[in-house]
C-alpha cells in the first residue's frame, strides 16, 4: 500500500442483523467479512453489544479464526467485553459508547470525564498487543483526554457531517466538516493516529477520505445497504475507487 494510502474497515454488523431478524445462520457475517476482505478491505470491524442484538460472540470467534486482515473490535467499556478482547487479542480494540436503547452509536466517547476510569481500563487491553482507539467527537477537550489515558488512535464521528449533508443543510454540513478537519490536524500534533467514520456513502465519503491526517474510514451500514443493490464487492470496490480518488 502506498504510503498516503487510505484505509479501509468494512464494518459486518448489519449483516448479522438481517441473519438475527429470522433467526437460524444466514446471512452469516464471517462469510460477508471474507468477501469483503478479497474485494479489497483492510479490516472488519465488529461491534459486539451487551444485548447482542446483531453480533454474537461465536460471530467474533469465526473471524478471528477466517480473517487474514486485522479485525477492529468495537465494544463499550464494560468488564464482559475487556474479559472477551482479552481472550481473543484482536488486532484493534475500539472503544464506544453504548445506550440499550439507541439504534446505532449516537456519538463520540465521553473520555475528559471518565479519563481515570478509562485509562486503567485500556491499560490491560494495551499490555495484551490489542491497539486502542477511541471512537470520539471532534472536540479538543476530549482528544486531549484520549491522548492522555493512553490510546493510540482516536476514531472521529462524521454521522453529524453526514446526517446534515444528507439532509441538504449544507451550511451546518460545512461547519461540521470544518470541525473535523481542524480536530483531525489537532490529534494528528499530538502523535495520535486518526479514523472516521459513522453514516459515511458514496455521496459524502471524498471530503472525509481527502483529509491528509485520516488514515482509515470504517464504513459498515451503506455498504451493506448498498449490497442489497449492486452486490457486496462492487459496493466496496467502488467505495475504494471514491477514496483512492479523493487523495491527493
Amino acid at each position: 500500500m502506498a504510503q498516503n494510502a487510505l484505509r479501509l474497515g468494512v464494518n459486518i454488523d448489519h449483516v448479522a442483523t438481517v441473519r438475527n431478524a429470522r433467526g437460524g445462520a444466514y446471512p452469516d457475517p464471517v462469510r460477508a467479512a471474507v468477501l469483503a476482505q478479497e474485494a479489497g478491505a483492510d479490516g472488519i470491524t465488529a461491534h459486539l453489544r451487551e444485548d447482542r442484538r446483531h453480533i454474537v460472540d461465536a460471530d467474533i470467534e469465526g473471524l478471528m479464526n477466517a480473517l487474514t486482515v486485522p479485525l477492529n473490535f468495537e465494544m463499550a467499556a464494560t468488564e464482559e467485553m475487556q474479559k472477551i478482547a482479552l481472550r481473543h487479542k484482536p488486532h484493534a480494540v475500539c472503544i464506544v459508547p453504548e445506550k440499550r436503547e439507541e439504534r446505532t452509536t449516537e456519538g463520540g466517547l465521553e473520555v475528559a470525564r471518565e479519563e481515570n476510569k478509562l485509562a486503567h481500563y485500556i491499560a490491560p487491553l494495551r499490555d495484551a498487543g490489542c491497539r486502542v482507539s477511541i471512537f470520539i467527537a471532534a472536540d479538543q477537550r476530549q482528544i486531549e483526554a484520549a491522548n492522555r489515558i493512553g490510546a493510540e488512535v482516536i476514531e472521529l464521528h462524521t454521522g453529524a457531517y453526514c446526517d446534515f449533508h444528507a439532509e441538504g443543510r449544507f451550511e451546518e454540513r460545512d461547519r461540521e466538516f470544518e470541525a473535523l478537519r481542524e480536530m483531525a490536524t489537532f490529534a494528528h500534533s499530538l502523535g495520535l493516529e486518526v479514523h472516521a467514520g459513522h453514516g459515511l456513502t458514496f455521496d459524502c465519503v471524498q471530503p472525509i477520505a481527502g483529509l491528509p491526517e485520516v488514515k482509515e474510514l470504517n464504513i459498515g451500514h451503506f455498504l451493506i445497504g448498498e449490497a442489497i443493490f449492486s452486490g457486496l464487492t462492487p459496493a466496496i470496490q467502488e467505495m475504494r475507487r471514491l477514496m483512492d480518488a479523493a487523495r491527493p
